[in-house]
């Protein structure tokens, strides 16, 4: 057996067991969840009112792909906390003992915050039909938005995974990750759309992923206007693109560098 096929045999064995959590512990799904409907709910029927969006779009519709963006990115970070609690309490030590290989483990976690993704985008989904978030496109545009969320979240839980195994702590990975990931959230077009943005923060938040991936999912469901001009960047023309680009990019740097971090971790 080659090793890329022993690690990805042994990286779903790695899965499986990082899913028996959901019945074991589903509380730990219940609180992932309940954030997100929070922010649906807060900004729909609080903030939804102060806030225009450019076009004949309700903001409910405008508002549910930047909350799906912000979820996914968000659920990426339990890859952090996983490998972080795994390594405090010793189990990386015991998987070491086993005849398994080393990427296996990373795998197996990045693999499994893919499924928490999926059943957080459902449960998110059907909040957002429930407030009034309607898919305008066809079902086979809608599918591809979607799995560019979860290609997204998969390139995001690559660098929870280095920063989960450079500082073991869970609660230092909490701090770490929600010092980077708010800022690209709250300054994004995820809440409010760009043209409200003025200055170097509008540059920002034009070139950042996260934007693009919101607006991405927002022409795949039909859930913006096409009258409305795009702006002249090109990451905000070309949303799909830019956002496959910085998978690539950060998949292709921190995959490396985790299982980098993994093995000078483990060899300790």
């Amino acid at each position: 057996m080659s090793s890329a096929v022993q690690a990805l045999s042994d990286g779903w064995v790695v899965a499986q067991r990082n899913l028996v959590k959901i019945k074991r512990v589903p509380d730990i799904l219940v609180f992932v969840l309940i954030s997100p409907i929070m922010f649906v709910l807060l900004f729909a029927y609080v903030f939804g009112g102060a806030i225009d969006v450019p076009g004949d779009v309700d903001y409910k519709e405008f508002l549910v792909p930047g909350i799906f963006a912000q979820t996914v990115v968000f659920g990426a970070t339990f890859t952090g906390y996983g490998l972080a609690d795994d390594m405090q309490k010793g189990i990386i030590d015991r998987f070491r003992s086993l005849p398994m290989s080393r990427s296996a483990v990373l795998v197996g976690r990045t693999t499994s915050d893919v499924v928490y993704n999926v059943i957080s985008l459902v449960i998110m989904a059907l909040t957002g039909l429930l407030v009034g978030w309607r898919i305008r496109e066809g079902l086979f545009d809608a599918l591809l938005g979607f799995l560019l969320l979860l290609v997204f979240a998969y390139a995001i839980s690559w660098i929870m995974a280095y920063v989960g195994l450079l500082v073991p702590s869970v609660e230092v990975v909490n701090n770490a990750s929600f010092i980077v990931i708010m800022p690209l959230t709250f300054v994004s077009n995820a809440f409010v759309p760009q043209e409200q943005f003025s200055g170097v923060l509008k540059t920002f938040v034009e070139w950042n992923p996260v934007s693009t991936v919101a607006l991405a999912c927002r022409e795949r469901f039909g859930n913006i206007d096409p009258k409305i001009a795009v702006p002249d960047s090109w990451a905000m023309q070309n949303p799909e693109v830019y956002t496959l680009l910085w998978v690539v990019a950060i998949v292709a740097v921190f995959a490396p560098l985790s299982v980098r971090q993994y093995r000078l971790s483990t060899s300790k």
